[in-house]
């Protein structure tokens, strides 16, 4: 009896002893836009009761300590998520839970997303997978590289339905970002400007935006930086870039800071490039966005970003090959070079932009900004080489394997260059809404001015017989010497509605807007109308029918003004176009998954064209408003989730671009017996000559077919280990031969075909920080990768080098891309 009192007492004071033991844990709940959550459901796995986070997203539970417990969080329309614990006496735990949206209320969340599905263009893109992209550019730009088509992976750059690098419009928080504008190649490349860890929003416009987007011919890349409640960051180390950021607030959330430091070395990626050689290039930049509340009607904002790139490179060596094939023989042709000299280059670029943004009361904000851009640009090179050319012998059982063992021609070249470019960019601007119901009115005006230092000093020499510097400028194949000192204002500004009709029948929606431009280099005002309109009927089909029109000038910039001579056109003209736009938005649901189809088709007609030649990043223009020219086409995408609560999407797109520059001709020479003469020899006299004009001829953008897909995929026993590939396929492309009018399209660059492919896994989650004493305890999670780059190791070509033979026939070598590449990345978040 004695046993059993003293087993119930001893059992009772552990009971108490234990009821004594407990923690809290406490926190605030967030969307994937880092909005706070209410209402969502925290409660003790295993138990039915708890509590529920207040209308700031915040919550304080009691759980039991020194034991393994779970909180599940969860909220409709948002994916389950679960959070363990091991927790000493009393202590509390403070985190931060961010819910993702449920792939099984995907179908609710595309419908209300209104602005997306109305609006002609537009795609919205997640930034989070811009972070786990496979890619060796990355960034936000790489899944739009998926979503229009690219030809080259080492740059940043893309082109949209037709258009140039230089008809793409950037925004971040409302302040414009410029390029460098001397970069040749996408090995000279840096880092982005955009900071993927820092976005919130991303919103692509490949056509028919609004009017209150600046003028540019192409696409509008719009992209909102986070306002962070709470403090978190990320680091992340892999062998192409490094990184980290920090983001929070303080003073009762009145200030919220968002800092992001990268660095990038290309090295490992160029080393592999046909020009062997010693490669140092090096991008750092660092980036800050900063708000303060003053009080309820007062706000401040600032945006910095300093970003400096450097690229060296001391060549060495270089082997080509290409393949002839014609009805008389095959051949394969090499091209051996050997360098002396190296290149230097450098690129750094600032943005400041101050921002007060004054909201009277709910339905009216005013944006006053202020900002100042510099961009300063150093390229020095002066590179000798000597070559031999011929036919290369693949016999592998041969001692001469891999040699030039039938010289066509040899010679040497020298590449010499000095230029600088200063630009400095300031800007003052308003910006407002006003929301009246059934009508949103914006409206804004802004005076910039830009001021041009440019030098430009470099010139070619080709086959000579030895090293020798000349003194006079008829030794050489091209030589500028010129120099500008610009300064331009430029005013600008725009007023725009949006209008809602909505009935039994249907939801209509009406876009109107028109912005003017005016700039003090050529004195030419511009006026751009433009409009869209989008149907929703209240059909049993969720689908939204849109058309969009208006005119889209581009006034010149920079590279526009210089002829292929060197010399400045101070009086060209704004390029301008306009387009039409219609399309379709249709959502449904398959197997128990969400999808959504778009399909838009577009036609531009573009007059006062100023034609340009692109050499891989490379544009040239001709410096003068001489050429008129169109692009139609359709793309068509699908959203969805191909594989269950794994987001991907398959893009299509068709589409013709040509040009027709005006007095654009050749002569055919005739003999005496009426035959074209294809050398001029003794017995090949010309006595006669027939004028052929080109006419339309393909754009140096021009490309029939385009197909992106990007696809994430995990095991089906664990979601963390997942798989994400990428694949770009792009027909072929005209390539220009420089300065020649008989051969413009004469060369074509090879279709265009890459798959990246990354494997990646959870090393660390949320099911096993919880540790009191693990070093890891403030991690989130830390996810591993690795990827393969180039995976089915296609050579595409991005240009072409032409080489003469003895006998004056010139063939074309191509520039290849990078080969089969691997690369590893760590990422972790706290």
């Amino acid at each position: 009896m004695r046993v059993l009192t003293s087993l119930v007492l001893a059992l009772f004071f552990l009971t108490a002893s234990a009821q004594k033991k407990i923690a809290f844990v406490s926190g605030q709940v967030i969307d994937e836009n880092e909005n706070p959550l209410a209402k969502v459901s925290v409660v003790v796995l295993g138990k039915t009761t708890g509590i529920v986070t207040n209308d700031s997203g915040f919550f304080r539970i009691k759980v039991t300590a020194l034991k393994s417990i779970a909180l599940i969080f969860s909220n409709i329309g948002y994916a389950e998520t679960q959070k363990n614990f091991y927790l000493s006496d009393n202590e509390e735990e403070r985190i931060t839970v961010r819910l993702q949206r449920d792939g099984k209320t995907l179908k609710t969340v595309v419908v209300t997303n209104d602005r997306e599905r109305k609006e002609l263009g537009l795609t919205k893109i997640n930034p989070k997978n811009a972070i786990v992209l496979p890619s060796t550019t990355g960034g936000i730009e790489g899944l739009i590289k998926i979503l229009v088509g690219s030809n080259n992976e080492l740059t940043s750059q893309y082109n949209v339905r037709g258009g140039n690098y230089d008809e793409n419009l950037i925004y971040i928080n409302d302040f414009e970002i410029f390029r460098p504008y001397l970069v040749r190649s996408g090995q000279q490349e840096g880092l982005s400007f955009i900071n993927p860890e820092l976005a919130r929003n991303v919103n692509f416009y490949n056509g028919g935006f609004q009017a209150k987007y600046g003028d540019k011919m192409s696409s509008v890349l719009d992209i909102q930086y986070k306002k962070p409640k709470t403090f978190g960051g990320s680091a992340y180390i892999s062998l192409l870039e490094q990184g980290m950021h920090l983001e929070g607030s303080a003073k009762k959330e009145k200030l919220t800071y968002l800092v992001g430091v990268r660095n990038k070395s290309n090295r490992n990626l160029l080393s592999s490039q046909q020009t062997q050689g010693s490669y140092i290039p090096s991008s750092t930049d660092i980036q800050g966005y900063l708000t303060y509340k003053l009080n309820e009607k007062w706000q401040l904002e600032i945006l910095g970003n300093f970003s400096a790139t450097k690229f060296t490179l001391i060549p060495q060596s270089a082997q080509k090959t290409t393949s002839v094939f014609s009805p008389l023989f095959t051949a394969n042709l090499g091209l051996d070079i050997f360098f002396n000299g190296q290149e230097k280059d450098g690129y750094n670029t600032s943005l400041i932009g101050l921002t007060a943004v004054h909201q009277p009361n709910k339905k009216v904000q005013i944006k006053w900004m202020l900002s100042h851009f510099e961009n300063k640009e150093n390229e020095n090179f002066d590179i000798g080489s000597t070559y031999l050319f011929g036919d290369r012998n693949f016999d592998n059982t041969s001692s001469t394997y891999g040699q030039i063992v039938n010289p066509l021609g040899a010679g040497f070249y020298q590449n010499y260059g000095r230029n600088k470019l200063d630009i400095s960019v300031w800007n003052a601007g308003i910006k407002g809404s006003i929301d009246k119901g059934k009508h949103f009115i914006q409206f804004g005006n802004s005076i910039e001015q830009t001021k041009i230092t440019d030098k430009l000093f470099e010139w070619d020499y080709q086959d000579s017989a030895g090293y020798s510097l000349p003194v006079t400028t008829n030794n050489l194949s091209s030589f500028l010497n010129t120099s500008a000192n610009l300064t331009i204002q430029k005013y600008s500004g725009y007023v725009q509605d949006n209008i809602n009709f909505i009935n039994s029948k249907r939801d209509i929606s009406l876009q109107g807007g028109v912005r003017y431009n005016y700039n003090s280099l050529n004195k030419e005002l511009l006026i751009s109308p433009r409009a869209q309109v989008s149907v929703k009927p209240n059909w049993k089909k969720d689908i939204v029918f849109k058309l969009a029109a208006g005119i889209y000038d581009q006034p010149p910039f920079y590279r526009e003004l210089r002829r292929y001579d060197g010399s400045l056109n101070k009086g060209i003209k704004s390029q301008k176009s306009y387009q039409v736009v219609a399309g379709m938005d249709y959502n449904f649901i398959s197997s128990e998954r969400p999808f959504r189809i778009t399909a838009e088709a577009y036609y531009k007609n573009l007059q006062d064209v100023i034609p340009y030649d692109i050499d891989n990043v490379r544009i040239r223009y001709s410096g003068e408003n001489n050429a008129k020219a169109y692009a139609y086409g359709v793309e068509t995408r699908l959203y969805g989730e191909l594989v269950k609560d794994a987001e991907s999407w398959l893009s299509i797109g068709l589409m013709r671009s040509k040009e027709n520059i005006e007095g654009d001709h050749y002569y055919n020479y005739l003999n005496a017996a009426g035959e074209t003469i294809t050398s001029k020899t003794h017995d090949q006299l010309p006595v006669d000559s027939i004028r052929q004009d080109v006419g339309w001829v393909r754009r140096p953008t021009d490309r029939l077919i385009t197909v992106g897909l990007f696809l994430q995929d995990y095991l089906s026993t664990n979601k963390n280990f997942k798989v994400h590939l990428n694949m770009i396929y792009g027909s072929n492309m005209p390539y220009n031969i420089p300065n020649s009018t008989r051969y413009r399209n004469a060369l074509i660059i090879d279709p265009y075909l890459r798959v990246d492919i990354g494997f990646s896994a959870l090393l660390l989650s949320e099911k096993n920080k919880r540790r009191s004493h693990s070093p890891f305890k403030d991690f989130e999670n830390i996810w591993a990768s690795f990827e393969v780059f180039n995976l089915i190791d296609r050579a595409n070509t991005i240009s072409y080098q032409l080489i003469k033979d003895f006998s004056n026939t010139v063939y074309s070598i191509p520039n290849r891309l990078t080969p089969r590449l691997v690369n590893f990345k760590i990422v972790g978040r706290f």
